[in-house]
């Protein structure tokens, strides 16, 4: 992965072999909370997912995304901040469902995913395609009949307004302009299908 400031990004990963990476829902709320602590601060989160065996990120990548990391000895790695956060993340939840589950080895796929929206054409709509999808993944999968029954993504954090939630409302609403009113109706509407390829 690599990523440049200011551009947006899909991220996602699944549990090997679709195996389950969540088993509960304090497994789902550990997740966000490592979120918050190590992906919130050097990103701008834009929307997300947490499925039963994998999860969607949209996030917007900032100055600090993109910044090498610097260990706690203060020591410069060639590695981007947010690369590093991610595998972070990983690694930490890992070695916790590992311990939970009494297992070891890889819960997720050995790469994680960063496909980049902005192209140079319709990057609004890549966009807005990739925000349906994350939001309607739940509903298609068969877990839920309305989107906001499905208590792990940012649809409820834009549905409530929640200001202190993992995403920066106002940064998604800009960039896709679109009014509070027509959230809800927006986020049923069918994503295109040809587009759907290129979030991927």
């Amino acid at each position: 992965m690599y990523f440049e400031e200011n551009y947006i990004y899909h991220i996602y990963n699944r549990g090997n072999n679709r195996e389950l990476i969540f088993h509960s829902d304090e497994n789902y709320r550990f997740f966000l909370r490592k979120i918050r602590r190590e992906i919130q601060p050097i990103s701008e989160i834009l929307a997300y997912c947490l499925m039963p065996d994998h999860f969607h990120l949209l996030i917007q990548a900032n100055n600090k995304s993109c910044e090498s990391y610097r260990t706690n000895t203060g020591r410069m790695l060639s590695e981007q901040t947010l690369v590093k956060k991610i595998a972070l993340l990983l690694s930490s939840y890992t070695k916790a469902i590992n311990k939970q589950e009494n297992r070891k080895g890889g819960l997720f796929q050995p790469k994680t995913k960063a496909k980049q929206l902005n192209f140079s054409k319709g990057k609004i709509d890549y966009l807005f395609t990739c925000f349906q999808y994350i939001h309607q993944n739940p509903l298609h999968a068969g877990l839920v009949t309305k989107i906001e029954n499905w208590p792990y993504s940012s649809f409820i954090e834009y549905l409530n307004r929640i200001e202190n939630g993992l995403c920066n409302i106002g940064l998604i609403k800009e960039m896709l302009n679109f009014e509070e009113e027509d959230f809800y109706d927006l986020a049923y509407l069918k994503p295109d299908e040809h587009k759907l390829k290129d979030i991927f």
